[in-house]
């Protein structure tokens, strides 16, 4: 009898064994999953705020503002003369690069506020509009020339999208469609899905990269930033 009584004893505590075993393993694996979710999303964010920072570095204070330390710069070289050489060759390094950033600032504030009218006025455009006129959807060589005419007016956009999450195809259609100013509904014709359908797309997209809940307005308004 007391023989039965430990085999059974040591059966329990061998289950017992696997249970915490096991436990102790799926923590460690939750643990690893949310560090590696956590990294992922800073990255992702990082990458965000390196893109907002890029978009500051266009508008026109930021210009401006670079403008006047170039002008500061130039005050402080002219005073200097011949003195101190090294400090010389330090501030005309440092405006020289502050006049490279206002120049590529300047190039790409001008094909942004030209990108409307070179959208517009294209060949892809109006054969969107004439399949929305017919109820269509866009082809595999309709989205190739967007993907084209957007990248070719907005710098590496698609790389940017890209590099932030990986989209599906419909993912990536509608984010096409929103940075050329398509109305969701439209955007529906054109993917050949629901309206629901792509206002969910919008929202979900927001949440994956910024890692918090979204309005389908919050990804239509990031996407148009980019």
């Amino acid at each position: 009898m007391n023989q039965i009584m430990t085999i059974f004893t040591n059966r329990e505590l061998f289950l017992l064994l696997i249970i915490a075993v096991t436990y102790v393993a799926l923590f460690v694996l939750v643990v690893q999953n949310s560090r590696r979710k956590i990294l992922s999303l800073q990255e992702r964010l990082n990458k965000v705020h390196a893109m907002e920072e890029e978009q500051m570095a266009v508008n026109k204070q930021s210009i401006e503002r670079n403008q006047q330390k170039i002008d500061q710069l130039e005050s402080l070289i002219q005073k200097l003369g011949d003195e101190n050489s090294v400090l010389r060759l330090q501030l005309e390094e440092r405006k020289a690069h502050l006049d490279y950033v206002n120049t590529l600032s300047k190039i790409e504030g001008e094909k942004r506020r030209q990108a409307e009218t070179t959208i517009f006025g294209s060949e892809v455009y109006q054969k969107m509009k004439e399949l929305l006129r017919q109820g269509n959807n866009m082809g595999d060589h309709d989205w190739q020339q967007l993907e084209q005419l957007v990248n070719s007016v907005y710098t590496n956009f698609t790389e940017r999208l890209y590099s932030l999450y990986n989209l599906t195809s419909q993912d990536y259609h509608v984010s096409l469609l929103i940075k050329v100013r398509i109305p969701p509904k439209d955007i529906a014709v054109l993917t050949a899905h629901s309206k629901e359908s792509v206002a969910t797309t919008r929202s979900r997209l927001y949440q994956k990269v910024f890692g918090k809940k979204g309005s389908s307005k919050d990804w239509d308004d990031f996407i148009l930033s980019l």
